[in-house]
């Protein structure tokens, strides 16, 4: 077993293995709702806390049930289970206290549910024979790389609203284009620390 320090895998799933700009998995919301800074924070804030979560939950689930009885076959659907309890939770949440987040956020509030970065967290885990504390901090640190990525981008293309953009690249285009640079510029974090 790995007997990496779980501040240390935070630290690396923050920024040189960010579930987002390494592994590119949770492009769809981030994409869409990377508009507005407001909302790119409520969704990250939210996204932050499932996945941290459901990474819990589910490493109970897996090494106290799954292993034990041999049902490691069920690991997919369970797991997707969780998730979607626990989105359910936290719409319910979101639009008891906060209506305008709600509404802010619209369809990919419940879509957090097949975000596949939060599943991807959940499976990294068990790939990886992290232990709980481990399972923790890289849950917790995968979805603060998250949010982060969500809001810098969130904070670009406000920006980018008075720049000079030719026709073509309009929109999703340069969405893409600047999302392909960010990961380039956290290359840079690479030498810094590393989780395999």
């Amino acid at each position: 077993m790995d007997q990496t320090s779980a501040f240390v895998i935070l630290i690396a799933a923050i920024f040189t293995n960010n579930i987002l700009l390494s592994n590119f998995l949770g492009m769809c919301s981030f994409i869409a709702c990377s508009g507005q800074i407001v909302t790119s924070i409520g969704l990250g804030v939210a996204v932050t806390f499932v996945m941290t979560m459901t990474t819990i939950i589910n490493y109970a689930i897996y090494h106290l049930l799954l292993v034990k009885f041999g049902l490691e076959h069920l690991t997919f659907i369970v797991f997707i289970a969780v998730i979607a309890g626990f989105v359910q939770f936290v719409e319910m949440f979101i639009e008891r206290f906060s209506p305008k987040l709600y509404f802010a956020l619209g369809i990919f509030l419940p879509l957090i549910t097949v975000n596949c970065a939060i599943l991807g967290a959940s499976l990294f885990m068990i790939l990886r024979s992290y232990n709980f504390v481990q399972s923790v901090g890289f849950g917790f640190g995968a979805g603060l790389g998250w949010a982060m990525a969500i809001v810098l981008m969130a904070g670009l293309r406000q920006k980018m609203r008075y720049s000079n953009i030719p026709e073509p690249f309009k929109g999703v285009s340069i969405a893409m284009i600047v999302t392909c640079v960010i990961a380039m510029a956290f290359m840079g974090f690479a030498g810094m620390v590393s989780i395999q």
